[in-house]
């Protein structure tokens, strides 16, 4: 399941360089993640990067976009190729 940033951003500015993927961007007003650059860090670390980082606990994962560890990894292993 991609993450998703909710309306409780504060722009800190901390998540975005977290994520190996670059699925983080500043939005019109807070973050914004791409779903479909988001694996939650599988295939790169243990823990998503930008929950563990962010001062408000603003990323929750998005209901959205359900995704099992198995088609994560698989998203993440196709960015990395491409």
């Amino acid at each position: 399941m991609a993450l998703l940033i909710t309306d409780e951003c504060i722009n800190c500015d901390v998540c975005e360089p977290e994520c190996p993927n670059g699925a983080i961007s500043q939005g019109d007003e807070t973050y914004v993640i791409n779903p479909d650059l988001c694996t939650e860090c599988v295939g790169h670390y243990e823990t998503s990067q930008c929950v563990k980082v962010c001062p408000v606990d603003c990323i929750i994962k998005d209901p959205a976009h359900e995704e099992t560890h198995d088609e994560l990894q698989a998203k993440a292993d196709r960015i990395s190729a491409g």
